[in-house]
């Protein structure tokens, strides 16, 4: 039988967007401490060759597995999961991971209008395990795939308190709204962490209204879930909640942001200087 651990849930991404999932399992979750890691140093996923991202992120989490010893582990990045959390599972069969796939499956319940878009990274678009969630759950509806090169890295800026051009918002999420026979696009799958930062700018900006579907609070669940059943040493650990960034650039105005999420900002390894990291 494995040893307890301490509750400790390591959050991982490519960038901050899967602050929008801790947010929701800190709710959830008030006795863990939280490991928020920003793979920034990897940021965007979406330019890497499918074998070196999958190496990348299986060599980052050998090395983040050894320091934080997490409980369970959130892959809180569709591009990531869709790609390597079958390996991470085999390669660390000790761990639990939680996984992030777009929400197919509901949208294709909910909608009425039968036409459903999916708004994606170009990674996670071509990913076969996106088709089969489609094969396996959208036959009965028109499922769009939208890949966007630049709405992850717009997020990032908009959550650092700058500004997005709205324009350039509407290009990106004009081609998942589609008109056919009368019947118009009435769900919108977010399929990255990243992009429920901007829905209200998608909102202001999109041709008409539809359900913007955030898997932020079901994932949050699912790792409650998973918690609930864990045997986990009692009590909330007395170490800080961390962010850790993978580049070591720990700019001011980005540790106050990590601040305002409850968290401390620190460099792979550990060290929160910013003199040393930023000289």
């Amino acid at each position: 039988m494995a040893e307890a651990r301490p509750r400790v849930a390591l959050f991982f991404d490519s960038g901050i967007g899967g602050l929008s999932v801790l947010r929701e399992a800190r709710v959830l979750m008030p006795d863990w401490r939280f490991i928020y890691v920003a793979d920034d140093a990897g940021f965007p996923y979406g330019a890497w060759a499918e074998d070196a991202l999958r190496c990348h992120i299986t060599e980052l989490f050998a090395n983040l597995l050894s320091r934080y010893e997490p409980a369970l582990s959130v892959i809180a990045c569709n591009t990531a999961s869709t790609l390597v959390i079958d390996h991470l599972r085999e390669v660390f069969p000790d761990e639990t991971f939680v996984g992030t796939v777009p929400a197919i499956k509901p949208a294709a319940e909910r909608t009425r209008s039968g036409l459903v878009s999916v708004l994606a990274t170009p990674g996670t678009v071509k990913r076969q395990y996106t088709r089969e969630l489609i094969r396996q759950y959208g036959q009965k509806c028109h499922v769009r795939l939208v890949g966007s090169d630049d709405l992850a890295a717009m997020a990032e800026t908009y959550v650092r308190g700058q500004m997005v051009d709205e324009a350039a918002v509407r290009r990106e999420i004009e081609p998942c709204f589609m008109e056919e026979g009368g019947r118009r696009t009435d769900i919108v799958v977010l399929a990255c962490t990243h992009y429920p930062f901007l829905v209200n700018r998608f909102r202001k900006v999109a041709p008409w209204p539809v359900d913007w579907i955030d898997t932020s609070e079901a994932i949050a669940r699912r790792a409650k879930a998973l918690a609930d059943d864990m045997d986990t040493l009692p009590g909330k650990p007395e170490e800080p909640d961390l962010a850790v960034f993978t580049s070591g650039s720990l700019a001011p105005e980005l540790v106050r942001l990590m601040q305002g999420f409850g968290l401390t900002a620190v460099g792979l390894d550990g060290s929160s200087d910013l003199r040393a990291l930023n000289p």
